[in-house]
């Protein structure tokens, strides 16, 4: 059994995932999509939050980010443990060890006492996710603010006030994930608070802590089922004429029996939004539907594990 799933965030102004600056230039990462250019949000920068969401929950995790670094850096309390540790469960590693490296860490397990027939050097990850995908185009949209010259203070990042340019987008996101149930049924409490941080979603490249935005999900598709594929468009939300959000294919594909609505849970703005004879015409093809994303998460982890 597999989960997949597409979440679309609600729209808010983004500058909060960049690549290299040029000059005092803060520049949005983005790829194109068709004729126009859209932001994006590396896979990589969600799993980091939901790392600290599950943290947050309570679940055990080996890895953690140091912040007062010179660069980029992140610390390990043992070597990976996926029995031991939810990050490793669901995140999976890759130790690059040649020979004598191989031979000081299995040393150090067996003093340890962990049996060394228990222990790998890769684990590819459960929990599978793409890049969150701007619903908007970017519009070459900037925003300017100053920063104070500093004077008199015991240190200085500058001599002079600094003008500060970044590129913004006023959007929502898309991004898909997976799950193999078959796989965290060994750990189905714990990916069942896995979902609940997923639906709780923040602190996603945060613009050095300076920029909120929530990736949690306004809308949600679900789809419980023994394919090896989702079977759907993963990037399939659009704007509406009315500005609300739709999910054509889907939608349109249960109604048809193209798709089994059994398998499917819809939630969220997505169901506020519908109209009322479509939201029959799903329900009676078997296709559940909530008016809270979140709810949707909880049901589907609730169905996959009892």
């Amino acid at each position: 059994m597999n989960l997949f799933s597409t979440i679309l965030t609600y729209a808010a102004p983004s500058a909060n995932y960049r690549g290299e600056s040029a000059e005092n230039r803060a520049v949005l990462q983005k790829i194109a999509k068709g004729r126009m250019q859209y932001a994006v949000i590396s896979p990589e920068a969600m799993r980091n939050a939901i790392r600290e969401g599950l943290k947050a929950v309570g679940l055990p995790c080996n890895r953690s980010r140091l912040h007062d670094e010179e660069q980029l850096a992140v610390k390990f309390e043992d070597y990976p443990d996926a029995d031991a540790y939810a990050d490793d469960f669901f995140m999976g590693w890759l130790i690059a060890a040649g020979k004598a490296d191989r031979e000081k860490i299995e040393k150090e397990l067996t003093a340890k006492g962990r049996n060394r027939d228990f222990f790998s050097y890769k684990r590819d990850s459960v929990l599978r996710m793409n890049l969150a995908v701007a619903l908007e185009p970017y519009r070459h949209d900037t925003i300017f603010s100053q920063s104070p010259q500093q004077v008199d203070s015991p240190w200085k990042n500058a001599e002079s006030s600094q003008l500060l340019h970044r590129e913004t987008t006023y959007t929502s996101f898309q991004y898909p994930f997976a799950l193999n149930l078959d796989e965290c049924k060994v750990k189905a409490e714990w990916t069942k608070k896995l979902l609940s941080v997923i639906g709780q979603l923040g602190g996603v490249a945060g613009n050095h802590a300076r920029s909120l935005y929530d990736m949690a999900p306004a809308s949600i598709v679900v789809r419980l089922t023994q394919r090896l594929a989702p079977g759907y468009d993963s990037y399939g939300f659009e704007v509406a004429e009315n500005e609300t959000h739709a999910f054509p294919e889907v939608v349109d594909a249960i109604m048809k029996d193209d798709l089994p609505g059994v398998e499917f849970l819809i939630g969220g703005k997505i169901v506020r939004d519908m109209d009322e004879e479509i939201s029959k015409e799903l329900t009676a093809k078997g296709a559940t539907l909530e008016r809270s994303a979140e709810k949707v998460l909880e049901i589907a982890g609730n169905r996959a594990f009892g």
